[in-house]
């Protein structure tokens, strides 16, 4: 009855258990991974960063130059403020506002710069999603390129 030879050694059928359910986890992750893209900044993210000597030098022009450039959010009107310094005898600044939206790259959203007389834009921010967004705002006067990069968040609607 108690014979050796009639026991089943559990041995191999661990080991092939193991490895089915390794390779079927690694499988599974794989497809799962391949499913749900990442999302850069922008398709050609890595072309971009070739020129990014350029962007510096936007900057450097904005510390010199505009230092009353600012992007603010306007809680009560629900509006994004841009201002930008302009001088009367200067021609109108040319550019453009990228809302940025960190967390999901298809609600980003691109518009022309078009400011008042007295420098300032504002943006509707009503239809925005909540969370954090970045305005980011690109602008050439008299052949001089300007920049500036601000975090805002949008408040949930109430």
């Amino acid at each position: 009855m108690n014979d050796p030879a009639a026991r089943i050694n559990l041995w191999p059928i661990s080991i092939i258990a193991f490895f089915s359910v390794a390779i079927i986890g690694c499988t599974t992750f794989i497809v799962f991974c391949s499913r749900h893209p990442a999302d850069l900044i922008s398709p050609n993210y890595y072309e971009e960063e070739v020129r990014y000597q350029g962007q510096i030098d936007r900057v450097q022009h904005t510390r010199e130059r505009a230092t009353v450039a600012s992007v603010a959010y306007d809680a009560p009107a629900r509006q994004i403020r841009i201002c930008i310094p302009t001088l009367p005898s200067r021609s109108k600044p040319a550019g453009t506002i990228e809302l940025y939206r960190p967390s999901a790259m298809n609600l980003d959203r691109s518009l022309k710069l078009e400011v008042d007389p007295a420098g300032t834009q504002a943006i509707d921010a009503a239809l925005l999603a909540p969370g954090l967004w970045k305005v980011r705002v690109t602008w050439t006067t008299d052949s001089r390129e300007f920049f500036i990069d601000q975090k805002i968040v949008v408040p949930s609607k109430i």
